[in-house]
């Protein structure tokens, strides 16, 4: 079965790359958001199979969002994205309830392991 994907960063670039990553192995992106008020609604709106959450955004960052798509589907699939030296916010996101996480800049192979891992737990 095909499997979702929602890739939330504010960054077009870091969006693009990941959406690139996806569609290469076959997933289908169904849909990006800039901010965490954006994630909350296509998360309620898609109820993909795996979300990446970038940390830091505008308006309502990554952890926040997090904790209510959560609270609204305990089962999340949720990966964090987070800049090299915010190990702080990292640990926040998977006390949170992240499964895993990816530090930028990242390499293709490490988001495809950090995923396999996530979708077989």
């Amino acid at each position: 079965m095909l499997k979702r994907v929602l890739i939330v960063d504010d960054a077009l670039f870091m969006r693009t790359m990941l959406r690139d990553i996806f569609v290469e192995i076959g997933w289908q992106v169904v849909a990006e958001a800039e901010n965490g008020e954006e994630a909350i609604a296509a998360y309620e709106e898609h109820r993909p199979d795996l979300v990446t959450m970038d940390v830091v955004m505008p308006e309502m960052g990554g952890i926040d969002a997090l904790k209510v798509i959560l609270s609204q589907d305990p089962a999340a699939a949720i990966v964090v994205c987070s800049a090299l030296g915010q190990k702080n916010l990292i640990l926040d996101a998977v006390s949170a309830g992240a499964k895993d996480f990816i530090v930028k800049p990242f390499q293709r192979d490490q988001v495809l392991e950090v995923v396999e891992r996530v979708i077989a737990s």
